[in-house]
């Protein structure tokens, strides 16, 4: 059974959202790096990109395959995780502390409603 924190959002490709104020804090969920297995390699977004809602903004890849992040909503990325480029393992060993991939600033914050909470996400999971 996949860790599943009641305190985040969560997307139908399988990102995880925590508020922070008017940013939000982004990752894959356990369930994802499960399915992925060993990542290898994450291609981090450019800070001051602009990312759309569901749209592509980096990619992860495993010794399985590679997977599109996506933004889970719309705004400016502000700050990307760095210790990924050396050490991309933290997605699967710590998905929702040190294995985060980059934080958003969100244009409107109240988008992150239109997201699964916990328990829709656990539903969808199986």
């Amino acid at each position: 059974m996949s860790n599943v924190p009641d305190d985040l959002y969560y997307t139908e490709s399988h990102e995880w959202v925590r508020v922070e104020g008017d940013r939000a804090r982004v990752g894959i969920t356990d369930h994802a790096q499960a399915e992925l297995t060993d990542v290898v390699y994450v291609e981090l977004p450019k800070v001051g990109a602009q990312a759309e809602a569901r749209g592509q903004i980096a990619v992860v890849e495993s010794v399985k395959a590679a997977s599109d992040i996506y933004a889970p909503i719309k705004g400016e990325i502000v700050e990307v995780n760095e210790a990924l480029s050396s050490n991309p393992a933290l997605v699967n060993t710590d998905p929702f502390g040190e294995g985060w991939i980059f934080v958003l600033q969100m244009n409107s914050p109240e988008d992150v409603k239109q997201l699964r909470n916990a328990a829709a996400y656990r539903q969808a999971i199986g």
